[in-house]
């Protein structure tokens, strides 16, 4: 009779997430402190820049995307997004959040506007020079993520 295999328990599994999810988190900040960026700027600036949050311009903007203002991409959609969007992406408070923003703000790497149709909503989108950041730090936040997850 072959021995069965058992699972680690459910706790043992939830830190060593944890664990993982540290470890990356430190090693990404480590690569990017030297271009004045933390992990959490960095994922903002992936979100604003990767289009999963870039709306398409004649959307209905009551839903949270899409005004027909902002910074436009070479591919022609906004790339823009409310901070409320940014914020169920990100694992920050929304405090924390503003917080980050106003520091991308003044790096000059975000731009934020206040929604015309809804004025408590604030729309965030990358300038010039937070795309071309981006671009320039990209790789080597994925190699960091490739690195330390290939390690599990």
């Amino acid at each position: 009779m072959a021995a069965e295999k058992v699972a680690p328990p459910l706790e043992d599994q939830w830190r060593d997430i944890l664990s993982v999810h540290a470890r990356t988190m430190c090693e990404i900040d480590r690569e990017l402190h030297p271009h004045g960026l933390g992990a959490s700027d960095f994922e903002v600036l992936d979100i604003l820049a990767s289009g999963t949050t870039t709306v398409d311009p004649d959307s209905d903007s009551h839903t949270g995307v899409g005004s027909g203002t902002g910074t436009s991409s070479s591919a022609g959609r906004v790339e823009q997004c409310r901070v409320q969007n940014i914020a169920d992406r990100v694992h920050l408070s929304q405090s924390a959040l503003s917080r980050l923003i106003g520091r991308l703000e003044k790096e000059g790497l975000v731009e934020r506007s206040v929604c015309q149709e809804d004025r408590r909503g604030v729309w965030v989108a990358l300038t010039g020079k937070g795309r071309d950041l981006h671009t320039e730090v990209r790789p080597l936040q994925r190699a960091v993520l490739a690195r330390m997850l290939a390690k599990g």
